[in-house]
C-alpha cells in the first residue's frame, strides 16, 4: 500500500515579503507534492495560531523556522509510515499531536501546510485533479469571483476605510467571460483614475489604493469603470464590500470612520449600510460590524439579510462551533472560507458543510499574503462554494488562482457558473 515515506519544510516568501511555511510530502510510490501557506493583514482574534519565532533580528520577528522545526521534527514522526489517503484521519491526528484549540503549540501554518500537501500528494498519486479528489464528482461548479479592485484599510496606505472594494461579474455564462469583463472593467478604472490624477499604485490584493473622499466615492468610481468598459452595473456587474469593522471599532463601540471624519455607532453604522444598499447594486457586505458587536450584527441581518449577502469573516473565522452559535441566533447568512484560519482541510469542510446546510453561502478565500500555490482554486470547486475571492486581475499570487480556474473550466465537461443564478431572488 501507497505510504507517506518523508514530510519536511521550506521556509519560503509570501506576497508581502514575508516568510512562510513550503511543507513537501514524498509518498513511497515516489509521489512528491508540496503546498504553501497564505497569511493574513487582517486577522480575527480567535483565528488559530500562526507561528511565527518572534526573532527581532530575523525577518522582524516574522520568521517561521519554530513552525518549520514542528513540520520536519512532531509531524513528521507522527505521520510518515501512514496512508495519505485517509484526509480525515490524518487531520485528526494532526490535531490530537497539537493538543490546542487553536494549533497554539504546532501553529496553524505547519499543519495546514502538511494537510494541503498531503491532500495533493494523494490526488497526484491517484493521477486525479485535486478538485476530483476532494470532491468527487459533483465538484463542477465554477466560482463567481469577488474582485477587489479598490483597497483601503489595512490592505493600503491611503484614506479610504472600508478595506475591499470589489466587483462581481454576474451576467456572463462561464468563469472565463466573466474574468474577461472584470479584466476589462480594472484596466478602464486605471484609466479613469489616472485620468483623475490618482496614484495608480496597487495594494497587497492588486487592488488600486487612491485617496478618496469618503467611502461611497470608489463605488461612484468603480460604477464609472463598469459603464466605460461597456457593461451594465447591477445586472452585468455588481459591488460587494469588505468593511473589515474590527479594524474601525474603538473600545467605547464607536466606529471609527477617520477618512470621513466621523465616528458612528452599530445602529448609525447599519443605517448607512442602508442607504448604501438603496443607492448602489451592492449585492454582498463582508464584516459590516465587528467579530464581538453580535447584537450589531443582528440588526445587520434583520435590515439587510433578506436582500444581501451578510459575509461573516473575523465573526466567523471558518470555524464550525462559532458557525453554529450564529446560525443559531440567526446572525449573517454567509461565511468567507479561510483554511489557514482553523488549521486543517477536514476542518474547512466541516464548517463549508454546515453552512450549506443551513442555506448558508460560502466564499472561498485567498489572504493578502500569498503565493504562487494554487490550492483555493481546486478547493473551491471541490465545494462547491459558488463564490471565490482571490484579489484583482493583478500581480500574480492573484493571477495565479485565476489562471488555475481557467484551466479546470476546461476540463469540466459539464461544469456550471452560476453568475445572475446566484441572487436571484
Amino acid at each position: 500500500m501507497v505510504h507517506i515515506s518523508k514530510i519536511y519544510s521550506q521556509e519560503v516568501m509570501d506576497s508581502r515579503g514575508n516568510p512562510t511555511i513550503k511543507a513537501v510530502v514524498l509518498l513511497s510510490d515516489g509521489t512528491k507534492a508540496s503546498a504553501i501557506v497564505p497569511s493574513g493583514a487582517s486577522t480575527g482574534k480567535r483565528e488559530a495560531l500562526e507561528l511565527r519565532d518572534g526573532d527581532k533580528n530575523r525577518f522582524l520577528g516574522k520568521g517561521v523556522l519554530k513552525a518549520c522545526e514542528n513540520i520536519d521534527l512532531n509531524i513528521s514522526e507522527a505521520l510518515v509510515g501512514a496512508s495519505p489517503f485517509d484526509q480525515g484521519l490524518i487531520d485528526i491526528t494532526l490535531r490530537d499531536l497539537d493538543g490546542t484549540e487553536n494549533y497554539s503549540k504546532l501553529g496553524a501554518n505547519a499543519t495546514l501546510g502538511v494537510s494541503m500537501a498531503i491532500a495533493r500528494a494523494a490526488a497526484k498519486s491517484q493521477n486525479i485533479p485535486l478538485y476530483r479528489y476532494l470532491g468527487g464528482a459533483n465538484a463542477i461548479v465554477l466560482p463567481v469571483p469577488m474582485l477587489n479592485i479598490i483597497n483601503g484599510g489595512s490592505h493600503a496606505e491611503n484614506t479610504v476605510d472600508f478595506q475591499e472594494y470589489m466587483i462581481m461579474p454576474l451576467g456572463f455564462e462561464s468563469f472565463s467571460e466573466s474574468l474577461r469583463a472584470s479584466a476589462e472593467v480594472y484596466q478602464n478604472l486605471k484609466k479613469i483614475l489616472s485620468e483623475q490624477k490618482h496614484i495608480t499604485s496597487i495594494g497587497d490584493e492588486g487592488g488600486f489604493a487612491p485617496n478618496l473622499k469618503s467611502n461611497t466615492e470608489p463605488i461612484e468610481v468603480i460604477l464609472r469603470a463598469i459603464e466605460k468598459a461597456g457593461y451594465k452595473p447591477g445586472s452585468d456587474i455588481a459591488i460587494a464590500l469588505d468593511v473589515a469593522s474590527s479594524e474601525l471599532v474603538e473600545d467605547s463601540g464607536m466606529y471609527n470612520l477617520a477618512g470621513e471624519g466621523r465616528k458612528l455607532s452599530s445602529q448609525e453604522l447599519v443605517e448607512y449600510y442602508v442607504q448604501m444598499v438603496e443607492k448602489y447594486p451592492i449585492v454582498s457586505i463582508e464584516d459590516g460590524l465587528s467579530e464581538d458587536d453580535w447584537e450589531g450584527w443582528k440588526i445587520l441581518t434583520q435590515k439587510l439579510g433578506g436582500k444581501i449577502q451578510l459575509v461573516g469573516d473575523d465573526l466567523f473565522v471558518t470555524n464550525k462551533k462559532i458557525l453554529a452559535q450564529g446560525i443559531e441566533q440567526n446572525i449573517a447568512n454567509a461565511v468567507l472560507i479561510k483554511p489557514n484560519q482553523i488549521g486543517t482541510i477536514t476542518q474547512t469542510m466541516d464548517c463549508v458543510r454546515l453552512a450549506q446546510r443551513n442555506a448558508y453561502r460560502c466564499i472561498m478565500s485567498h489572504r493578502s499574503g500569498e503565493s504562487e500555490d494554487s490550492f483555493i482554486a481546486d478547493f473551491a470547486i471541490a465545494l462547491n462554494t459558488g463564490e471565490i475571492k482571490t484579489g484583482s486581475t493583478a500581480r500574480s499570487e492573484r493571477i495565479a488562482k485565476y489562471n488555475r480556474l481557467l484551466e479546470i473550466e476546461t476540463e469540466i465537461s459539464n461544469s456550471e457558473y452560476l453568475g445572475a443564478k446566484l441572487f436571484k431572488k
